[in-house]
């Protein structure tokens, strides 16, 4: 009996998604691991809510850093920046949101006595001053093509007087961890591959809009000529990651909501259909959505077409560029879906260790994506 051509497709599809036995990129989703990357939040969540401009922020850039040089990414580099910058635009909420059913009221607390810990309360107390901006990023230099490389990013700032566990503890970490790994001595890259931790997201993608400005044609350039060295290499794809563990569904009628994570719940791929790279961003989206597939051990990837508010919207008209999320920023975030957006509660006890296993599984997600883009491989 002759098969459909619709399913000798799908069956051909499925073959081909099977990684072999060997499969480098497996070893590698699989040295990520819970625990390690709740510790990692845990460590961020020392300096409270990261606020831009303030010591706490500036401390906990110099632990980012000191923690990359110890996952063996010693190059290590600093972007600087004057806070505002001079004529970029604010950034406004969210926008075409398509919100349906129960929707809470959302935005920022600015109310230091919502938060009950007298001792992160005055961790959280001293204001933002405007001024010089730093942010931290480090490099894994691709072996056969150096001069191209995919950027994986996360803000590590935050507001609210919490903790900024999940905005953006939970990307942060995220990124840390992909570093970690893609630069243990037994792994090489063909492509680049830049850890990136964006400063002053919260108040309108000031970091990200800096480096993009700063660095965008640099790309490609030998410095010195003929050293092999790139500073800036070609931009083929930005990956940010801004709010990975809470996805327990919509607010009930009441306004309460569920304490666990929804049947449903899913790792959110978005890109901005109506950008200038769209298809190259889409292309990006289902790699991602791909390496779910093969390599994530319980949540999926959905794919959306409404990127908006984070890192990634600073090179939507540059490159491929994508956010992974806990949610859909527009129809769920923006709906009041994670009630620790921006609040007291967002701190590391809220969240319990399915909520951790989402951002664990948007981490494997990247990551098979990463290391099959830039031609990872593992062994000396």
């Amino acid at each position: 009996m002759r098969l459909p051509i619709i399913l000798l497709l799908v069956m051909m599809a499925q073959r081909g998604n099977a990684p072999a036995p060997d499969d480098p990129i497996r070893q590698l989703v699989g040295r990520l691991e819970l625990e390690k990357y709740k510790a990692t939040i845990k460590g961020l969540t020392q300096f409270g809510d990261r606020r831009q401009g303030t010591e706490r922020n500036r401390n906990a850039i110099d632990w980012i850093e000191a923690q990359l040089k110890s996952y063996g990414c010693r190059n290590t580099e600093r972007l600087k920046y004057e806070y505002p910058l001079v004529g970029a635009p604010r950034s406004t909420g969210p926008t075409g949101s398509r919100v349906r059913g129960t929707r809470l009221p959302t935005g920022v607390n600015n109310d230091p006595l919502k938060q009950p810990d007298e001792k992160l309360r005055a961790l959280n107390t001293p204001p933002t001053v405007n001024g010089p901006r730093e942010e931290v990023y480090c490099t894994k230099i691709g072996t056969t093509r150096p001069d191209e490389m995919y950027i994986v990013s996360a803000h590590m700032d935050g507001i609210g007087w919490g903790e900024a566990a999940n905005d953006n503890g939970s990307g942060t970490a995220l990124v840390m961890e992909l570093a970690r790994i893609l630069n243990s001595p037994d792994v090489t890259t063909e492509r680049s591959v830049r850890f990136i931790l964006w400063n002053n997201e919260e108040s309108g993608l000031e970091g990200s809009r800096a480096y993009a400005a700063q660095r965008k044609d640099l790309q490609g350039k030998e410095d010195p000529p003929g050293s092999g060295r790139y500073p800036e290499p070609k931009w083929l794809g930005v990956i940010q990651h801004d709010m990975m563990l809470f996805d327990h569904g919509m607010p009930r009628a009441d306004g309460t909501m569920s304490p666990e994570q929804r049947p449903e719940a899913d790792v959110n791929v978005e890109f901005q259909s109506n950008s200038t790279m769209a298809a190259q961003s889409q292309a990006l989206a289902w790699a991602i959505e791909a390496a779910n597939v093969q390599y994530a051990t319980d949540y999926p990837v959905t794919v959306g077409a409404h990127m908006q508010n984070t890192d990634s919207a600073s090179f939507q008209d540059l490159v491929a560029s994508v956010s992974v999320r806990e949610n859909e920023r527009g129809a769920h975030i923006g709906g009041g879906w994670d009630p620790q957006w921006h609040q007291p509660t967002d701190l590391f006890v809220t969240y319990s260790d399915k909520d951790f296993r989402l951002g664990l599984n948007a981490a494997q997600s990247t990551l098979g994506a990463v290391a099959k883009l830039a031609g990872a491989k593992v062994g000396k």
